[in-house]
């Protein structure tokens, strides 16, 4: 993540960003860690009839085994995790591969087997592979689970936390805490200034931990007392102060120095777990989640200690999302709840304009750029929306794949992983 742009404060929603850049897409949600993105002139519409008749698909090439994260995309190559998973009974050790692709063509250049280990007990939406990389031009971090129980789930194990320089060589490799959930494994790092920080809220002694991205030393680890699993990669502002690392999970919202792991500010509840990231507009945080509960909450995020009962400016319980991370462009706040029911608010007030069920379940947290948003339904089929008081759509486009993994956009290029390939779509 290009920390340094959050740092100085700089909100670059698409919304209004009048000229494309050829911005790389280094992490979990692009350069800002919310689903912007600067290009102007991303295409709204293409299609793969999978009998060869092909439209924007400027290539399309298949990738091994099974994975949920997202692409990243850094100049000229793109990053992705997978797992290569056989026809047995889980307990046969299983690759889990940090693959590198070049970004003109969709070909390989290099694999890295990160480590090999028994398939874990997890959520039938969740993968074994679901963290997304983030680089920073120079290595590229990936996070995983490793099983070492002996017992039939094998959900208890170890976060692994490697990097590898763009040749695909190790530079190291760290265990940094135990990791146990029944519904498996999903943390994708985050990177502020020389660190490299992964959330690892899950049942039993949860934490988050910052590691030296030189050499992966541990800077801090600052436990998460709730010990309940959510899967949830935090975002950094500073809203006109110091830094602060806010996320939801584990049955509250809190926010951190992101250089020492102490907590600024927290919100109890408003229920037990999370998987959605937060966003923001500069002014106020967003957040919608989650189990047994859903609501959606927009947040002061200047206080200080315990804010439950101040910090809250509007909330709703209706057509919430739990898995997807909601969107902010320019005064629009747009969420798309998992059964496919999308929803534009105004962000200040909290005024839900309007909702449509787009069809299909959604995982796909939402991208926006150009001023358009980009939904990406289960069933890989895409709306693009242009946000406002009423409902606008300005395509639907199908690739007739499923689709789990969130977008990427980098330079007039929009990516898509699909259960079985990576599409490069573009004009």
């Amino acid at each position: 993540m290009p920390h340094r742009s959050l740092l100085a404060g700089l909100f670059l929603s698409a919304c209004v960003v009048a000229t494309a850049q050829a911005e790389n897409w280094p992490c979990w949600r692009g350069p800002r860690g919310d689903g912007t993105s600067a290009d102007s002139h991303l295409p709204t519409t293409w299609s793969d009839d999978q009998q060869g008749k092909t439209e924007n698909v400027v290539w399309k090439v298949p990738v091994d085994g099974i994975g949920h994260s997202s692409p990243v995309v850094w100049d000229d190559v793109i990053f992705l995790t997978t797992c290569l998973v056989d026809d047995g009974d889980g307990k046969t050790p299983t690759d889990r591969l940090l693959i590198c692709l070049d970004r003109a063509t969709g070909k390989e250049r290099w694999r890295r087997t990160v480590f090999r280990a028994p398939l874990e007990k997890k959520h039938t939406l969740n993968s074994f592979a679901s963290g997304t990389p983030a680089t920073d031009g120079k290595r590229v971090f990936v996070t995983l689970f490793e099983s070492d129980s002996d017992d039939e789930t094998k959900n208890r194990g170890q976060m692994v936390v490697a990097a590898y320089d763009f040749a695909g060589e190790l530079v190291w490799v760290k265990r940094p805490g135990r990791f146990s959930s029944t519904h498996g494994y999903c943390s994708s790092p985050v990177l502020f200034e020389d660190l490299v920080i992964v959330n690892g809220d899950h049942d039993g002694d949860a934490y988050i931990v910052a590691l030296r991205q030189a050499d992966g030393s541990q800077v801090w680890k600052t436990p998460r007392e709730n010990k309940t699993r959510s899967y949830c990669t935090p975002i950094i502002r500073t809203f006109g102060g110091p830094p602060q690392l806010i996320l939801s999970g584990s049955k509250s919202i809190c926010s951190y120095d992101p250089r020492s792991g102490e907590r600024i500010w927290n919100i109890d509840g408003p229920t037990e777990q999370f998987v959605a990231s937060l966003v923001d507009d500069g002014k106020l945080l967003f957040m919608t989640a989650g189990f047994p509960e859903r609501h959606i909450l927009a947040i002061r995020p200047d206080g200080r200690g315990n804010v439950t009962d101040s910090a809250i400016v509007w909330r709703t319980k209706e057509n919430c999302s739990y898995v997807p991370s909601p969107i902010v462009c320019g005064d629009y706040f747009l969420v798309v709840a998992d059964n496919g029911i999308a929803s534009c608010f105004k962000a200040a007030t909290g005024e839900r304009l309007w909702k449509e069920r787009l069809g299909d379940d959604h995982s796909a947290s939402l991208l926006t750029a150009g001023g358009l948003v980009y939904f990406v339904s289960d069933a890989g089929t895409t709306t693009v929306v242009r946000p406002g008081p009423n409902y606008e759509p300005i395509a639907v486009n199908s690739l007739g794949e499923e689709v789990s993994a969130s977008p990427a956009a980098s330079d007039g290029k929009l990516y898509i992983r699909t259960l079985g390939h990576l599409y490069c779509i573009g004009k």
